[in-house]
Formats: structure tokens, sequence, C-alpha cells
């Protein structure tokens, strides 16, 4: 129920629009992050990595301080907790091979959820280099999938794609 004033009938719609943006703004922040640790600087001039999030940011209207923040914990400056990269790599439904890259502060927490996932939809979480092998064949092995499968591996991707801390994720599902 959204009350009888027109700020209740409000609020709730603005608590909805404020959390879709504040997602967008987390995984923009963990990108802004990983790119600064890939071009080994927090100037746009010298990080061609950087100036790509970066214009990304701006169409998202992220605000300059988040930015300026995101950057900030990349480069050490000011004593926040450590995030650390992680890759993970599993099989969903049919055998489609899935890499995922994370930036989380929490190793333990993420890949728990990400174990959930892959259990959730019928997959399963693999070893380092179980999948990433499939990347160094040219051309890469693609899998086609139809039914109830297709159904399931798509739900999956979406699931990881949508989590907080994943920035991306591959298949070698043929679309």
């Amino acid at each position: 129920m959204s009350g009888h004033s027109k700020w209740s009938t409000i609020k709730h719609k603005k608590a909805a629009t404020d959390a879709k943006r504040g997602a967008v703004f987390g995984k923009l922040a963990k990108k802004i992050y990983l790119a600064v640790k890939q071009g080994g600087s927090g100037d746009v001039l010298k990080n061609p990595f950087l100036r790509g999030i970066l214009e990304e940011a701006r169409s998202a209207n992220m605000p300059s301080n988040n930015v300026r923040r995101a950057i900030d914990k990349a480069l050490g400056v000011g004593g926040e907790q450590v995030m650390v990269e992680i890759d993970y790599e599993g099989y969903g439904p049919g055998g489609v091979g899935i890499i995922i890259k994370c930036v989380t502060d929490n190793r333990n927490r993420t890949g728990g959820e990400i174990r959930t996932c892959f259990d959730k939809y019928g997959g399963s979480l693999g070893e380092p280099g179980s999948v990433s092998y499939m990347k160094k064949i040219e051309p890469v092995p693609m899998m086609e999938l139809v039914g109830q499968d297709l159904g399931k591996i798509k739900d999956l991707l979406e699931t990881l794609e949508d989590h907080e801390d994943i920035v991306s994720v591959w298949s070698n599902l043929k679309q």
C-alpha cells in the first residue's frame, strides 16, 4: 500500500529507482577499479582502459565523487577494504562453458553465491583452467542448445550478470 499522500506514492517509486541506480553504480565502480588496476594509473590520459569505462559511467550519470572514490580505492588511497579479482569457471546445462570475472571484498561470500547460482540452474563450478582452455582454440567451439537446457542456461547467465560482484560473464553458447 502506498498510503494516501502524494509523497507516499512517490517515495516507493523513488526507492525502486534508487535501488536500480545503486546497483548500476556499484557495477561501474568495480569496472573502474579493474580498469585502474589493469592500466596502472588513475589518469585518463595515461590509461585507455579507464577512459572507456568513464564514458560508460558518464552515460549512466554516475556522480563524480563515486568515480573518484573508486579510483582512489584502486590506487590504495584511504585505507579502505581491498578488492580482489577472482575468475570462476564452470559448466552450465548442456555442457556450456562459462567464465566469470568478479571483483569482491569477500571471496568466500562471492564464491558461495556463484556456486548456489550454478546449483540452482543445473550447472557445476569447475576447477581453474577447466573452461579457459576453450578461449585459446581458434575458432572457439560454440554450443548450440534447444529446449529446456537453453532456457536454464539463459536464466543462469542472466542471474550471473545481475550479481553485484560479477564484472563480466563469457560463455560458448551460440547466440
